[in-house]
């Protein structure tokens, strides 16, 4: 069996500490949960900028169909018209169970240009936001980067407990106020975060990760238990997606696995990551070969190794581009397929 790993055998610029961790005092917390049945999938399409929705067959994360024939859920009608990298959220806190949101980049490349888009790009997050799944309404683009940016790009955000609130993060590259029309040479893409309880009101957005000259796009996260994450990031100069690993939170100190061989060396961006429903411990991990036929995915039953097996996809959906997965219930799987189909 082929093993990927996200930590590549190609030379990164920013190479983090490679080590065994401990992992005594902050055991892995699967989730296998018999309440939840299936799981919905949020994408775009190849170049197609609005968001598409698929329901897995049954309980298997390897097998996906479109809803609502196969045309969008959501159709962008702000900004630049176009919406990628749709990020699925649920609702934490007070609003635990009663509220989801998606957010996303604010993007039609059919409209402009790889360096326009860099250059001048929206610096604002798409926002859509729902009570039942299956009705999204109240869409809205937040300014949450100033006139120094080039852009914001793949949106998304996990509940910080510590914090009560939702931590957003995003990619931006910035230019020097000597330069507002940004026709010179930017800053790398850097990693940004700001804090926010209800996706219209965000703090002051901050540097996460700054790994100049090293650019890096795509981050998301996979919470471990007791304040342990893995995070996932594309580093854009080896163009490959790397794993780390942090046992002591979100600002924690962060490496990456050690002993783990590279199997997959480049041409992947967008990572999605969720638990199964199922089985306790094991996790899937959808990666976008942007290059070819998109998310392809893998899985595995310690994601602290940093080591993954490609799944079985012959059930799975072609041209499935930069989205999330969210787990859903059974009369959450029924309401979707009663409103948009199968």
């Amino acid at each position: 069996m082929r093993f990927l790993t996200l930590l590549t055998i190609l030379p990164s610029v920013f190479a983090l500490p490679s080590q065994i961790l401990d992992f005594s005092n902050y055991g892995l917390v699967p989730r296998a949960d018999p309440s939840l049945t299936g799981y919905l999938g949020v994408f775009f399409l190849g170049d197609k900028p609005s968001v598409y929705f698929y329901l897995s067959n049954g309980n298997n994360a390897n097998s996906m169909v479109a809803l609502n024939k196969g045309q969008p859920v959501i159709n962008p009608t702000k900004g630049t018209l176009g919406v990628r990298d749709p990020s699925i959220i649920p609702g934490s806190g007070s609003e635990a169970g009663k509220k989801w949101y998606i957010i996303g980049t604010d993007l039609n490349i059919g409209k402009t240009t790889w360096d326009a888009a860099q250059r001048k790009g929206s610096r604002s997050i798409f926002v859509w936001e729902s009570t039942d799944l299956t009705t999204w309404t109240n869409e809205r683009l937040v300014n949450v980067e100033d006139a120094t940016a080039g852009m914001v790009w793949a949106p998304s955000a996990i509940w910080d407990d510590s914090k009560g609130e939702y931590f957003v993060h995003w990619a931006s590259k910035f230019y020097p106020t000597s330069d507002p029309n940004h026709t010179g040479t930017p800053s790398a893409i850097r990693m940004r975060y700001a804090y926010t309880k209800d996706f219209k009101t965000f703090s002051t957005p901050q540097d996460y990760i700054n790994r100049s000259p090293t650019s890096l796009i795509d981050l998301e996260f996979l919470p471990l238990g007791n304040n342990a994450y893995a995070r996932f990031i594309k580093d854009e100069s080896a163009k490959t997606v790397f794993t780390e690993i942090s046992t002591t939170g979100l600002f924690g100190t962060w490496t990456r696995p050690a002993g783990a061989s590279a199997v997959i060396a480049s041409g992947v961006e967008g990572p999605a990551v969720y638990w199964d429903n199922q089985v306790a411990g094991k996790a899937h991990l959808l990666l976008d070969f942007y290059g070819s036929d998109g998310y392809r995915p893998y899985e595995a039953t310690d994601v602290r190794t940093g080591k993954w097996s490609a799944s079985d996809r012959a059930a799975w959906p072609a041209n499935l581009r930069h989205g999330s997965v969210l787990p859903v219930t059974t009369p959450q799987g029924d309401k979707l397929r009663g409103k948009w189909g199968a």
